[in-house]
């Protein structure tokens, strides 16, 4: 395993800090955000979501603070191409809120999730966090596993939002 600043890499996999707004990050954010809300329709609604509403869903969720000085954005390359980003947005006491993890379905399984938390964890203790915090949905299993894999405990809510339904946490050492 090599590293560098604030970047991990692991076999094939390379996860450096990148700009939020750069192409890849958008496309990487598009691709997350069309991945989950798809899911989430298909759940409850019986279908994908339309392009209108994704195109609304996404101007509803910006990702401007997953850049400086309020976060950090993460793109994870496998074998040199964009497949995985993942985001910190930095919150008072050393805290800060893991987002927007996602790993392109045909990288699945392939340590992108692992390096990608390996990441966070580096630059989070690098920008002097002392504890991670996510939420997810309870219909994102591979996502809620991952977390617990690596050291991520369930806990009580730290926010309300219709989407957040299960809460972790990770104190770093």
């Amino acid at each position: 395993m090599g590293d560098t600043l604030l970047g991990v890499a692991v076999e094939e996999w390379f996860v450096e800090v990148a700009g939020v707004h750069s192409v890849e990050s958008q496309e990487l954010l598009r691709e997350y955000y069309v991945d989950v809300a798809d899911r989430y329709y298909q759940l409850h609604l019986g279908r994908p979501g339309t392009p209108e509403e994704i195109e609304t869903g996404l101007a509803g969720a910006p990702s401007d603070d997953l850049a400086p000085p309020t976060g950090v954005f993460l793109v994870g390359q496998y074998d040199g191409r964009p497949a995985a980003c993942a985001g910190l947005r930095l919150q008072p006491n050393r805290t800060a809120e893991l987002a927007r993890l996602y790993v392109k379905p045909a990288f699945r399984g392939t340590g992108g999730g692992a390096a990608l938390l390996t990441a966070i964890d580096r630059t989070a203790r690098a920008l002097g966090v002392s504890r991670i915090r996510l939420d997810t949905r309870l219909d994102l299993t591979e996502a809620r596993a991952l977390y617990l894999k690596h050291g991520y405990l369930e806990g009580e809510p730290h926010k309300e939002d219709k989407y957040a339904e299960v809460f972790y946490s990770k104190v770093l050492g």
